[in-house]
């Protein structure tokens, strides 16, 4: 729109002026008028996309090289069942055993998969819709170490500290899903791992879940807890709240055979699958940012295509998340500005094939909630939001380079994560929000917005107040003995982590998950006054 002064000077012209006295009379009379309570300035899936780290023209470039990637190189190391499969559907199989798919494929299902679906929550109340642009956030992982609470010192993770993250995170509001953020030590075996730790998933949340499988077997031996915790056998189905991690590639370009086995399972029980292609820049994808994008996205696409040969209507979430390596040493960084680029071109990558997504930010590399953990958080998963990310996992709680996780840090990253989504929801320009009349209403009456229903409302509905930050003045915090957030994220903590137990799975259920299931987590632990909190 371009601005006309003429036009400017004859809206003006019709005002007339209200004296000082007319104003404050319609201020009062505002005040006193009930007004719906306003919607709160953050919920799941607002639109993002605006951050577009490559033009239009370098992602067509991008794409071309992940058809030709797909077509004249493939994937090796195909399972039986899946080759078949996809030979049946058009693809070939070279001399050196490579499954190569063919470009018009490959766009087929790019061009029929699901744009987007629901992500469902085991409380209805949690679903959310993942596609389109639209941003949520939430946890991943897989760290072998937590940060003991009360020591300080990282020590091995076990089933009541997924228990006890799902039950943080349950009751933190920008953290939209619970994905296993840590590996249960304490599991015996494989089988034991999988099973306990979708149990402590599922009993420590009613937020939708996810869980990486190791193979088949464990698909099939959780189906049953799930169908339970559903509200009967075949109901997971209808509404599936358990999501499957499935790394089906070990880069680069190589099929994973026990993860391939766990895909077909759980596509053919219903369960959405996170298809991920964890490649690092340097080590197992190209140092070049560009070819590792690409390389990434043509690893994904490949296990869209089994998905989609499997079942044409499944759940799939492109979850391209090529890694950053330190190229002095070759260690893993996750905070770093070129992980930023990396996922947020992910993303952008997914908004052109138009995909259900997810990339990975808020990897810190810090060990503590410090300084440093707060800015690589914070540009990583800003810059991953603003491109668009459908799911940013591994935002909250992870610390040294997902190798470790901290109870302090998913609740000071929940603050972090809404300013974040603030940012992504932007500034609405509505005839209201210009405000004209409260303008007009101020300045011919009481002279300050303070006091005005506008600013009242307005405070709910497009201010989001953090509440570990603190905002106090220098004095009032040095009177209020000078914490720091840490400090008072540990009491936020110990409130939770002491008094919330969920009870969305009823005691008979329990009882029947316990008498068919090796329940490593005690029922005692999953009660208040056990002692630990």
């Amino acid at each position: 729109m371009v601005f006309s002064p003429n036009v400017a000077h004859e809206t003006a012209t019709k005002v007339t002026p209200m004296t000082s006295q007319e104003a404050r009379r319609s201020s009062r009379r505002s005040r006193g008028k009930s007004v719906a309570a306003p919607p709160p300035p953050v919920l799941p899936g607002m639109v993002g996309g605006h951050y577009r780290p490559m033009s239009d023209a370098e992602m067509i470039r991008i794409h071309e090289l992940v058809l030709q990637l797909l077509a004249d190189l493939g994937l090796s190391q195909v399972t039986p069942s899946l080759e078949a499969r996809a030979v049946a559907a058009g693809c070939h199989v070279d001399p050196d055993g490579r499954l190569r798919f063919p470009r018009a494929l490959v766009e087929d299902v790019i061009a029929n998969t699901r744009r987007k679906f629901v992500l469902h929550g085991i409380d209805p109340t949690h679903d959310i819709e993942v596609g389109g642009r639209r941003v949520h956030a939430g946890t991943g992982g897989a760290a072998p170490t937590i940060m003991d609470f009360e020591t300080g010192k990282y020590r091995e993770s076990t089933v009541a500290d997924l228990y006890d993250v799902a039950r943080l995170v349950d009751k933190l509001d920008n953290i939209h899903w619970y994905h296993r953020s840590v590996v249960a030590r304490d599991a015996q075996n494989t089988l034991d791992l999988d099973i306990n730790t979708t149990y402590a998933c599922l009993s420590g949340t009613s937020k939708s879940i996810a869980v990486s499988y190791t193979d088949a077997d464990s698909v099939r031996a959780v189906m049953p807890m799930l169908d339970a915790v559903a509200g009967g056998e075949g109901n997971f189905r209808t509404r599936p709240f358990c999501t499957a991690v499935c790394c089906h590639v070990v880069p680069p370009m190589r099929f994973a055979t026990e993860s391939c086995d766990a895909l077909e399972a759980a596509v053919e029980a219903g369960m959405p699958i996170l298809l991920v292609a964890a490649g690092q820049a340097g080590a197992t994808a190209p140092a070049a940012l560009a070819g590792a994008v690409a390389q990434a996205c043509a690893e994904v696409l490949a296990g869209l295509v089994l998905c989609n040969i499997i079942d044409p209507n499944c759940r799939a979430i492109f979850a391209a998340w090529p890694f950053v390596s330190d190229l002095r040493t070759g260690a893993m960084s996750g905070g770093s500005g070129e992980q930023a680029l990396l996922s947020a071109a992910c993303a952008q990558m997914a908004g052109f094939y138009d995909l259900p997504n997810s990339v990975p930010a808020g990897m810190t590399d810090s060990k503590l909630p410090d300084k440093q953990a707060g800015g690589e958080k914070g540009y990583t998963v800003a810059l991953a939001a603003h491109a668009g990310a459908s799911m940013i996992h591994e935002c909250a709680g992870m610390q040294g380079s997902l190798m470790g996780t901290n109870f302090e840090a998913y609740v000071m990253d929940n603050d972090l994560l809404g300013a974040i989504l603030r940012t992504v929801r932007g500034v609405e320009v509505t005839e209201d929000a210009l405000s004209f009349d409260v303008i007009r209403d101020v300045v011919m009456g009481e002279g300050h917005y303070l006091g005005h229903p506008q600013t009242f409302n307005r405070m709910k509905s497009d201010y989001v107040y953090p509440e570990i930050a603190c905002r106090l003045s220098i004095s009032e915090w040095e009177e209020a003995g000078a914490p720091d957030a840490r400090d008072v994220a540990r009491d936020k903590v110990r409130r939770i982590l002491a008094d919330h137990y969920p009870s969305h799975i009823a005691p008979e259920t329990d009882r029947v998950l316990r008498d068919n299931y090796n329940i490593i987590l005690p029922a005692t632990r999953m009660r208040r006054g056990n002692g630990t909190w």
